[in-house]
């Protein structure tokens, strides 16, 4: 008669550990969101360096100057994107109010002569000292998402009634879009049109309502184009730009040229020839996507677009996922005004929408713009750590020093059936007190 040994824990054998897919882990918003967003600013900086090099040559005889400076904002930018990230909800609502004052105060400001400064038509700019400019309307934006989220999150239970869903946020809205159409600004008043359209769709206006206030949106957008010279030159040339390429449809057709010289490849970094002094104007802002696919080619291009897809997916994924009203208003806002910039901008170079002078987030040169935009990214990170079980991952995770060391994410302690065997066997070993109709122990004497 045979005897079966039981097995020992050399002979049994260890199934490896389930990984969880990317899209189910806790983190998978957070780390989406920031790894698209710090490819989107190493790419942007490289171009940046690329495409400005010979104006910044010829105008301060260095060609790192306008890379230096793009550098400088994102040394300042991303360090405010992370403390952004650990800040509670409640600094974002205590500073909405403050930053609407502000930001209207600076678009009055603006328009007063000798304080705003013109450049291409436009007076968007306040000279600060050292060089640097600074730009209201974006400003105005992240105020306006910040304000009107607190304000429909406060009315919630209100928002049945069409009064307390249009007033006050459309009046207010309004005056934002007067300001900075005054100054002209198109793009931007495009990109606060989709700030508020958003709002108002996250919220549920209904569909009849909804659709006036698109229809009313694009008839004033139509009529101010009509009626500005400048504006209207621009839909004339992006109808043919090729009818006027020395003059009005130049910068469109350049562009053209700096796409379809690119190839699947590109000529390679830093080889362009559209950015050569009378080649593409505003090479290293408003169409730096334009050398993007004369340098890296097609591919570059499409690489471009797969990064803003995936930044505005994890954006969506966090509203979606968002229990607090005034996150979720908050988070679908700025993803529809990045989103919004980005279509405009390469909508423009590609030739598919007409040129606002609008820049690609996160790439294009900028100060206002970029710190802006890395200001309401670190809102984002900032809500995708109070994603379900977001927190306790973040909790588990060894410090930067714990990783150097190479510690491993700290397991949760889980209780074997032994010890809830030896729990309940030491529980029912011990002598229970008598206790009362009112659950309370009675002492023995």
């Amino acid at each position: 008669m045979t005897t079966m040994t039981p097995p020992t824990a050399a002979t049994t054998r260890t199934r490896p550990p389930v990984r969880t897919p990317l899209l189910l882990r806790p983190l998978a918003s957070y780390h989406l969101l920031l790894g698209c967003t710090v490819l989107l600013l190493v790419l942007g900086l490289v171009m940046v360096f690329s495409a400005s090099s010979l104006r910044s040559y010829a105008t301060t005889g260095s060609v790192f100057s306008t890379g230096i400076k793009q550098g400088t904002f994102i040394a300042f930018g991303a360090p405010m994107m992370m403390v952004l990230s650990r800040m509670p909800i409640r600094v974002f609502r205590a500073a909405a109010y403050p930053m609407l004052l502000g930001s209207l105060a600076l678009l009055v400001a603006v328009l007063v002569p000798g304080v705003g400064r013109k450049v291409n038509g436009a007076t968007s700019w306040i000279p600060l000292p050292m060089g640097f400019n600074l730009q209201p309307a974006e400003l105005a934006k992240l105020a306006l998402v910040l304000w009107g989220a607190d304000l429909l999150a406060r009315k919630h239970k209100l928002l049945t009634d069409r009064k307390h869903l249009l007033i006050p946020l459309l009046p207010v809205s309004g005056l934002v879009l007067g300001l900075v159409m005054l100054q002209p600004d198109l793009g931007t008043a495009v990109a606060v049109s989709a700030v508020i359209v958003a709002l108002l769709y996250v919220v549920g206006m209904p569909l009849r309502v909804f659709g006036v206030l698109c229809g009313v949106l694009l008839a004033c957008g139509t009529a101010y184009a009509l009626s500005s010279p400048h504006s209207m030159a621009r839909l004339v040339s992006f109808q043919d730009p090729f009818a006027d390429a020395g003059n009005k449809g130049y910068q469109a057709v350049q562009g053209f040229y700096a796409l379809s010289s690119g190839g699947i490849l590109g000529r390679g970094l830093g080889a362009s020839k559209e950015k050569w002094s009378g080649g593409l104007p505003e090479a290293h802002t408003d169409y730096v996507f334009a050398i993007i696919g004369e340098e890296l080619g097609l591919l570059g291009t499409l690489v471009v677009v797969l990064l803003f897809a995936v930044l505005l997916y994890s954006g969506i994924r966090i509203a979606q996922r968002a229990t607090d009203p005034f996150v979720r208003l908050t988070a679908f806002a700025i993803t529809a005004w990045l989103g919004c910039q980005a279509v405009l901008n390469m909508g423009a170079v590609t030739g598919l929408l007409p040129i606002t002078g609008i820049p690609l987030p996160l790439v294009s040169f900028g100060g206002s713009a970029l710190l802006v935009t890395l200001a309401a990214i670190g809102m984002l990170l900032s809500f995708a750590r109070l994603e379900p079980g977001a927190a306790a991952a973040l909790r588990a995770r060894p410090g930067v020093l714990g990783r150097l060391r190479g510690e491993t994410v700290a397991a949760p302690r889980q209780r074997t059936a032994a010890s809830r065997t030896g729990a309940s066997r030491t529980a029912a070993s011990r002598p229970s007190a008598p206790r009362t109709a009112g659950s309370r122990p009675v002492r023995r004497r």
